[in-house]
């Protein structure tokens, strides 16, 4: 039985690597992007990612 109350959500990064990873967010937040620092492995860097649906 899956959670209704939060949605599935893709973070890619903001340098063009399209890595990206996958998270949950909640519908009470659903009118604000999200925006994180995180890790891209792949130009081995802390960059920013952006929200996008999947």
């Amino acid at each position: 039985m899956s959670k209704k109350n939060r949605i599935k959500i893709k973070l890619i990064s903001s340098s063009g690597s399209k890595h990206f990873y996958t998270t949950t967010k909640s519908k009470k937040n659903i009118n604000k992007k999200l925006s994180i620092k995180k890790y891209d492995p792949i130009i081995r860097k802390h960059i920013i990612y952006n929200e996008f649906k999947i």
